[in-house]
């Protein structure tokens, strides 16, 4: 049996809201541009939608969802913020469809769960000598090709097989001068005093890891929100 488009969009993590309007247009407009959020993993829900002013029972239908009543052009029926505050919804009103959407999906951004560490290689050297240091050790000869070699960093040294070794960068020397950085077309002397299976034509990658942005996942307020 074929599954509905509703029951697939169920398996993703939701965002269950409330959707009121001025017209039939206009939520016409507004659902139409939810559908095109662009998230793989969070799907903005409209579970009721319906004309005219916010009212009790859009309060209490929200509260079967995510807490969220989303208004468009309309009014709040008296009392209702009290009710809201009373029953933890909140309640989101916007007059440009752009916002709505916008702040739509940056609330269900923060409900995705905060994604692995990333690398970004920031300084890539090539092997060009060979240098023997101590029993264990071996200072690389490189040239630098992309970014930078700075102290401190982490790197790693790539052979044809793949990478063999990582570490961070004890000292740098440009010719007898001890140096924190080396730049693109410079070459320098890298200190590896642990590992000395590396030959010419190696390159050494330099690398540092990223976290993912941390965002505060939304949670209703019971609050009252005038958006524009």
């Amino acid at each position: 049996m074929r599954k509905s488009k509703r029951e697939g969009e169920r398996r993703k993590k939701s965002l269950e809201i409330v959707l009121k309007c001025d017209s039939v247009g206009s939520l016409e407009a507004v659902t139409s541009s939810l559908k095109f959020l662009e998230n793989p993993e969070v799907v903005v829900l409209p579970i009721h939608t319906g004309i005219g002013a916010i009212s009790k029972s859009d309060l209490l239908m929200a509260l079967t969802g995510s807490r969220l009543v989303v208004g468009f052009n309309v009014n709040l029926l008296p009392k209702i913020g009290a009710l809201s505050k009373e029953k933890g919804v909140e309640l989101r009103l916007y007059d440009v469809i752009y916002k709505l959407t916008q702040d739509l999906s940056k609330i269900a951004r923060s409900l995705i769960p905060p994604g692995e560490e990333k690398e970004a290689i920031t300084g890539k050297a090539k092997v060009i000598a060979l240098f023997k240091s101590s029993r264990k050790g071996i200072i690389l000869g490189c040239e630098v090709l992309e970014g930078a070699l700075l102290k401190g960093k982490e790197f790693r040294i790539i052979s044809a097989m793949g990478p063999v070794y990582s570490g961070k960068i004890e000292s740098l020397h440009i010719e007898k001068d001890v140096v924190k950085e080396a730049k693109v077309g410079q070459k320098v002397g890298l200190k590896v005093s642990d590992f000395n299976q590396v030959k010419k034509g190696d390159y050494v990658e330099i690398y540092e890891k990223i976290k993912p942005e941390a965002s505060a996942t939304w949670q209703p307020k019971g609050r009252i929100l005038f958006i524009s």
